[in-house]
């Protein structure tokens, strides 16, 4: 099988839920027996490299980038790269990568064609789209429902966190407030600076979004200028081996997201499911999320989290203050989630809902 995934995550790509899930799909299915997998994507390095798991990692070259976004590199390397594969599944279903494949498919022909959704925006052909794919492996029921696609042909796969690497440490002093993601103003990270109860110390770990006109490409200016004169810390992109450390240094996680963003914009669609949510609970760090989009298909409030309400700045500041203060909550709360992680939110127990959607159109 061959998973198509428009951006590399990394230091080559990007830094985002979008861009870790295919690879790390990818690696856990390519770790299960019996599985030949290769994930092509695209960069500046073009090339082929095998990993220890066993996946093949395929780098092309991109000609150009559709409306110099980077989810749309364009390049006819792609055609023979999935042509003789007898599946291929696709990331970001608007993106270049999964149109061409899509087009491929319907002209000259591959396996069967599966995608995976991960809030990439885009109109037009959508109806096109959806008639040539077989099957639409979704992260979260609430992701499957704003695709609109055929039920029939929909499967709930959701995501994952590596439970070994995402774990607590024994003797790891717990302390401060993380967030994990890009500063883009869906993200509500405005909303976080402002609840942040006096005192405390919060890491804002994470990159700028592809937000191209203003205010919106000012966003993380605004976060600095929120943070001014607060113990407050923006180390930019943590690396891989960084994340787990910094997840398990962390008294409480938080997730602000929002439905409208501080320059009144509604945001249609936000947060389909949340991989830094599921990475913090593996490592059972307590978690205060916002009641949107997947979310709560995750996070169980009072069992393995706090939600609340998007853009709710008050009730965000009793939520993280009530865990900064309250030690055996806090680790209730952790011990549960990392127990529903290693339950049903692990990649191994991703890959095997994605096998089982495969094996009804390979056999």
């Amino acid at each position: 099988m061959v998973h198509v995934a428009p951006t590399a995550f990394g230091v080559d790509g990007l830094f985002g839920g979008g861009e870790r899930y295919p690879v790390a799909l990818a690696r856990a299915l390519a770790r299960a027996p019996g599985v030949d997998c290769e994930l092509v994507t695209f960069g500046g390095s073009p090339g082929v490299r095998c990993e220890p798991s066993g996946l093949q990692i395929r780098v092309l070259r991109p000609l150009a980038h559709w409306r110099r976004h980077p989810a749309h590199p364009l390049s006819l390397a792609l055609v023979p790269a999935i042509r003789s594969a007898d599946l291929v599944h696709t990331h970001q279903l608007r993106s270049a990568p999964s149109r061409l494949a899509a087009l491929t498919s319907a002209t000259v022909g591959t396996g069967a064609l599966v995608t995976t959704d991960h809030g990439l925006g885009g109109s037009g052909s959508h109806g096109v789209l959806s008639r040539q794919f077989d099957r639409f492996l979704t992260v979260s029921r609430y992701s499957a429902a704003t695709l609109g696609a055929p039920p029939a042909k929909t499967r709930v796969v959701y995501g994952g966190a590596d439970p070994v690497q995402f774990r607590p440490g024994p003797t790891e002093d717990r302390t401060g407030v993380l967030f994990v993601g890009r500063l883009t103003p869906h993200k509500g990270v405005d909303r976080l600076l402002r609840a942040l109860p006096e005192g405390a110390e919060l890491t804002i770990a994470g990159t700028g979004g592809h937000d191209r006109r203003r205010p919106e490409r000012d966003y993380p200016d605004l976060l600095r200028n929120l943070a001014a004169g607060r113990r407050v810390r923006f180390p930019g992109p943590v690396t891989d081996e960084a994340l787990p450390t910094l997840h398990r240094r962390t008294a409480v996680f938080v997730l602000p997201s929002v439905d409208r963003t501080c320059y009144g914009r509604r945001v249609a669609i936000s947060e389909l499911l949340g991989l830094s949510v599921l990475e913090a609970m593996a490592s059972a760090t307590p978690v205060v999320a916002s009641r949107i989009g997947g979310v709560p298909e995750v996070v169980i409030d009072g069992e393995t989290g706090l939600l609340v309400e998007p853009g709710d700045v008050d009730a965000l500041h009793d939520r993280i203050a009530t865990l900064l203060s309250d030690r055996r909550l806090a680790r209730r709360l952790g011990d549960n989630a990392r127990a529903a992680v290693a339950e049903r939110f692990t990649w191994e127990a991703c890959a095997r809902r994605c096998l089982a959607a495969y094996r009804e159109l390979v056999t």
